[in-house]
């Protein structure tokens, strides 16, 4: 080969060294795309990267790429969030340790709990028994004035605040009644733990 030949055949192998791969992709259009570097049609979709024989070595999927990273955020919020609930754990058992020194501790707790239930049950249910009194009056004294006329002002106010108040006091008492079953089901889940963490009975 002569040396002016031989030269420009080397020129020309010059942009393929330096630029040893290319791209190519299918635009929306259906139209194929190539270029060394990545063509603006192919921003958004799968490419293929090619070697400068024309093989493809790499393939570029946005949608993969962005299912991937996804997935991966998800992965990262999962193990935080079970972080979290591991040092929640770890406090509340640390809080548990610090409050009761045996099961008993933990019976007695439950029964000063109930004690003091049991006394608001009380309180409510003789407010309701001293209202449904006070409403029997009203309905004796809305009876004189059956067929007489409108009863005044006032007693209509006090059967209105009667049955208001009545209402009221009937909603903590179920509150209340409830809270029998809330406070068993903590103390049990406390005496649960204590006994997985030190063994006793």
């Amino acid at each position: 080969m002569k040396p002016r030949t031989l030269a420009a055949a080397i020129l020309l192998l010059l942009p393929l060294a330096a630029g040893a791969q290319s791209y190519r992709c299918t635009s929306k259009d259906g139209k194929k795309y190539y270029g060394s570097a990545m063509p603006t049609q192919c921003i958004g979709q799968p490419v293929e990267v090619l070697n400068a024989q024309g093989r493809v070595i790499r393939r570029i999927d946005p949608e993969g790429t962005e299912k991937e990273r996804a997935a991966k955020e998800a992965q990262e919020a999962k193990k935080r969030e079970q972080l979290a609930a591991q040092r929640e754990a770890a406090r509340r058992n640390r809080a548990l340790l610090a409050t009761y020194t045996s099961v008993k501790d933990i019976d007695d707790a439950r029964k000063r709990a109930l004690v003091t239930n049991q006394k608001a049950l009380q309180e409510l249910e003789e407010r309701i028994t001293q209202i449904r009194k006070r409403q029997a009056g009203y309905d004796k004294e809305l009876a004189l004035y059956k067929g007489k006329g409108e009863p005044p002002a006032r007693l209509a106010d006090e059967v209105r605040n009667a049955e208001s108040d009545l209402k009221y006091q009937e909603e903590l008492l179920a509150g209340k009644q409830k809270e029998v079953d809330h406070i068993n089901a903590r103390y049990d889940e406390d005496k649960k733990r204590y006994v997985q963490l030190t063994g006793q009975r």
